[in-house]
């Protein structure tokens, strides 16, 4: 009987390639490079399962030429990269993976707060450059995070690992979520829920975990800026496009807002060059989930998803359930 054939379109650990080879025909491009659209379009015609990363566009154009494609299983949280609704449209499950990533992306949101608030990165070029010359009573002054007021857009799995931790500071944690978490879990994380104008006014540290759509292009843009505090933080391990980058470079040049942690970026891999230029901000490429531990978790997790869906199993994350009724 012939294996199901299927296509892996990044460099992943070999571990997952070598689950994937005992199930099917594989396909790896094995490269940190993705596909162009034309090759990718070309080697997924005649397979019937695909692994790919968060940076992998599946517009519907792919899709169509796709005939025997049954499931896009995503490695990643996020999969606004798959055009959703055109692979339902041809029946085919789209998953993601989900809670293996939880903590790992909540040490970074925290690692970009502390560090932007204690200017940590600066001092530390500042150090490597031969400029400690004497002590001085005024040398790289940062922010308190403890006792300040954490405030968290996007109160989900990631949101409530962030406000676990802010209680360790003992920090007064509010949050802005499109839905109200229930009364034993705002006292279990310590948190009250407020509305989103009221949060950036009064947060010390703004957070934003909240997941990326149309609807929330922006979410964060040149009037939502000029709310908070000028002594105010901005940490943004969300998605790219929640924030409108140029909105968020004039106000920490104009020093309207105090500092910025950026893990995520519109457009990345490319991004706004102006970043560079400021003395203010933290950058990161994309690394919320990228310890050794997590990243082969959510590789498994993503193959499991590719086994079950190809073998008559129900997959664990798929985001479009209907298509395996």
């Amino acid at each position: 009987m012939m294996k199901p054939k299927i296509l892996i379109t990044r460099h992943f650990f070999p571990e997952l390639v070598s689950r994937l080879q005992m199930y099917f025909e594989v396909d790896n491009h094995g490269s940190n490079e993705g596909l162009p659209p034309a090759e990718l379009k070309a080697r997924l015609a005649d397979k019937a399962g695909l692994l790919l990363s968060v940076a992998d566009p599946l517009p519907a154009d792919i899709i169509a030429a796709a005939p025997h494609l049954r499931a896009a299983c995503n490695v990643g949280v996020g999969y606004n990269n798959i055009d959703v609704a055109a692979c339902t449209k041809a029946g085919i499950a789209v998953t993601n993976t989900p809670d293996v990533l939880t903590e790992t992306t909540a040490d970074l949101a925290w690692a970009l707060l502390m560090s932007v608030a204690r200017r940590l990165p600066m001092a530390e070029r500042w150090l490597r450059e031969g400029q400690w010359g004497a002590w001085r009573y005024d040398l790289w002054l940062g922010t308190d995070v403890h006792d300040a007021t954490l405030g968290i857009i996007g109160m989900g799995r990631i949101g409530q690992a962030v406000a676990r931790r802010a209680m360790g500071f003992g920090m007064k944690t509010i949050y802005h979520n499109r839905t109200r978490l229930a009364g034993e879990m705002e006292a279990k994380y310590q948190a009250s829920w407020v509305t989103k104008d009221t949060l950036l006014r009064e947060a010390d540290f703004v957070l934003l975990l909240l997941p990326y759509s149309p609807t929330v292009h922006h979410y964060i843009g040149e009037a939502e800026l000029r709310l908070m505090k000028p002594t105010a933080h901005l940490v943004n391990v969300a998605r790219g496009g929640i924030v409108d980058d140029a909105a968020l470079i004039t106000a920490l040049r104009e020093r309207r807002l105090c500092g910025a942690g950026v893990d995520v970026f519109e457009g990345e891999p490319k991004f706004n060059p102006d970043f560079l230029t400021l003395d203010n901000v933290v950058l990161t490429p994309h690394i919320g989930s990228a310890s050794k531990q997590a990243r082969m978790a959510m590789g498994m997790r993503a193959v499991d998803n590719l086994i079950a869906a190809l073998t008559g199993e129900r997959p664990r994350d798929c985001v479009n359930p209907e298509v395996l009724r």
